[in-house]
């Protein structure tokens, strides 16, 4: 069941179309990637979720009825632009946000206590935001999101500023909120991330919806029909009429590494059956599924080609 459900989405400021009847659907408990160039439409579409702006047309829907304010208070948002005080004290600053998400003051403190030993920040709290780093002040700017434990987060370019050590921490702790029940929404351009922690995507480009559903179907959907083949053998792989033919074949002191593309409608399985027929020693056999970096290209390019 889908938390948040956006339906027929259009909006535009003057004559620019910022999204062109969009809808997407967000289900619970799970990682939904929202993609797309700079100027796609996907941070205006974020904003409408968070009741910053208004649509033109169209509904947003919170778990099964239109979003409220009160709703609102459900999410925890961290903008790519992070709004972070610099003159004000960590420890004031994450209190005074946690506050203003409903919760108490003794609340709050025990738990930003509980996400700054998590993060081993401890001897942050009475520093000036002014002296920390970006990465350090996104670390902030991340336990200021979560302390009150929304049902949904949105986190745009969540990994920005930090170094591969700490972007591995946060991804942790974003996978531990999906796990305790929370959605979140990643709006991202790190392709690599979306295929370790998405289930779902959506890609938007030029206002409009390009693609969505399911990461893995996606991916598969997209591919080329082509098997990777790792094999031992005195002859090179041979191709099988009808069954598939051979792309590439590298042969190291006898390990050879081979590209087969398939005949349209022929299974894998149908061409392992006879690949070991032969006189050949199967290493490893698997689909070459392509990345989403390389999804996310084509059907941008593809998209201003027919424009």
């Amino acid at each position: 069941m889908g938390l948040i459900e956006c339906q027929d989405i259009c909006k535009s400021f003057g004559e620019k179309v910022a999204l062109d009847h969009v809808s997407v659907t967000m289900e619970k408990g799970k990682i939904f990637g929202l993609l797309g160039p700079n100027g796609s439409g996907k941070t205006t579409l974020i904003r409408i979720i968070n009741r910053i702006t208004i649509p033109n047309s169209g509904v947003i829907l919170f778990d099964g009825r239109p979003i409220t304010q009160r709703d609102v208070e459900k999410i925890g948002y961290m903008p790519e632009e992070r709004g972070l005080y610099r003159k004000m004290k960590v420890g004031e600053q994450a209190l005074f946000f946690a506050r203003l998400k409903g919760m108490s003051y003794k609340d709050a403190e025990t738990e930003l206590k509980k996400w700054f030993v998590r993060f081993g920040i401890e001897s942050w709290w009475n520093k000036k935001v002014e002296e920390l780093s970006k990465g350090m002040a996104q670390k902030v700017q991340f336990i200021t999101t979560v302390v009150h434990r929304p049902s949904l987060l949105i986190l745009d370019e969540p990994f920005s500023g930090f170094d591969p050590v700490n972007a591995q921490v946060v991804q942790k702790e974003i996978l531990r909120l999906r796990d305790e029940g929370a959605t979140i929404v990643l709006s991202t351009h790190n392709m690599e991330s979306v295929e370790e922690l998405c289930d779902d995507i959506a890609l938007i480009n030029m206002s409009k919806l390009i693609i969505s559903g399911h990461l893995d179907d996606i991916r598969r959907h997209y591919g080329n029909s082509n098997v990777e083949l790792v094999y031992t053998g005195e002859t090179p792989v041979a191709a099988h009429e009808g069954l598939f033919s051979v792309l590439s074949d590298k042969d190291e002191a006898g390990r050879h590494t081979a590209v087969l593309s398939l005949e349209e409608g022929v299974r894998s399985n149908d061409v392992l059956s006879a690949i070991i027929t032969g006189n050949l020693t199967v290493n490893s056999f698997r689909e070459l599924i392509p990345r989403m970096n390389d999804i996310f290209i084509e059907l941008v390019k593809g998209q201003e080609v027919s424009k």
